[in-house]
């Protein structure tokens, strides 16, 4: 068993498609498959269940995969924490947001007192910000919603109160405040499953007991307003879009939604036994020795393993 057919197997396992993980890794199929085959007659064990073309992982392959993981992220942090050793720079830090709008003025701040770090960031739903993590491809996720896992540490950034986004001229325009209820038939423009708003959209109409009535769904957080100011529906936006000033360039009416928690948590959340570069160290004090936005709603910030909150 070598290190090869182990990288080889997190892919095929995170696609679950030979031909997929074949191309990215730019080798032939009929190789891919034969490594496949080797690594499982070395452990005994079928690691995928054969369906026709497709395949499956099984039981035995998800519990491999969960020390593949776990020993591929403590090798790369070995070989990051070496190079960054021997460079002058600080190192690099990955970031995984859902929308890249909540994080862009703080990444701004930062390279402007940081300008040696190299930053990247990435969009990305909870889903795949779990594997993300997981996998030690970013070193933090800025997450609206909870994340699992056992090895996860959360600190609270920030509370924030969501508001209705209406057409200019719509029948809520002028509106101080309106009830789930009031807004039940309306068509709203929200974000795909997996997506924090949708999240929200969904728990808010299951407390009356209904179901939202949608106009659009899409991959795109920051493209809601815009569809919402051209009168496709209506929307939950999050009070940082209107204090940023969004609403002068793409023009819509603000009302407050009157239902419990109808607002967005924000949490930092990383992996507690992943290797940090100096620049991942000074990112997460720069974020945490300020206020993460202007507009706070009463919460507590303190960390917590487990759960990010929602």
């Amino acid at each position: 068993m070598d290190l090869l057919q182990l990288r080889y197997f997190q892919l095929v396992a995170r696609y679950e498609h030979i031909s997929r993980a074949a191309d990215e890794l730019g080798i032939a199929q009929p190789s891919l498959s034969r490594t496949i085959a080797r690594l499982e007659g070395e452990l005994g064990a079928p690691l995928f269940d054969r369906q026709g073309r497709g395949i499956r992982l099984n039981a035995y392959g998800a519990m491999f995969l969960r020390h593949v993981d776990r020993t591929l992220s403590e090798l790369d942090d070995g070989v990051r924490a070496v190079r960054e050793a021997g460079e002058l720079g600080l190192g690099r830090v990955s970031i995984a947001s859902e929308t890249l709008l909540t994080i862009t003025t703080v990444l701004g701040s930062f390279r402007a007192v940081q300008p040696h770090a190299d930053v990247r960031l990435y969009q990305s739903n909870a889903e795949e910000m779990e594997r993300q993590l997981r996998v030690g491809e970013v070193d933090f996720c800025v997450a609206s919603q909870p994340l699992s896992g056992s090895r996860l540490q959360t600190e609270e950034l920030v509370r924030e109160e969501v508001l209705l986004a209406v057409p200019r001229g719509h029948r809520l325009d002028g509106r101080e405040s309106v009830t789930i209820r009031e807004i039940a038939d309306e068509p709203f423009v929200t974000t795909r499953r997996g997506h924090w708003q949708r999240a929200l959209l969904d728990r808010l109409f299951a407390a009356e007991g209904l179901t939202p009535v949608l106009s659009c769904e899409g991959d795109e957080p920051g493209a809601s307003q815009v569809l919402i100011s051209a009168g496709l529906g209506i929307g939950l936006i999050p009070a940082i879009s209107r204090e940023l000033g969004t609403g002068s360039q793409v023009p819509v009416a603000w009302v407050r939604v009157d239902a419990p928690a109808c607002q967005r948590v924000l949490t930092l959340v990383r992996r507690c036994d992943a290797h940090l570069s100096e620049a991942a160290l000074r990112f997460r004090e720069f974020l945490m020795s300020r206020p993460f936005m202007s507009h706070r709603l009463p919460g507590p910030a303190r960390p917590s393993g487990g759960r990010a909150g929602a």
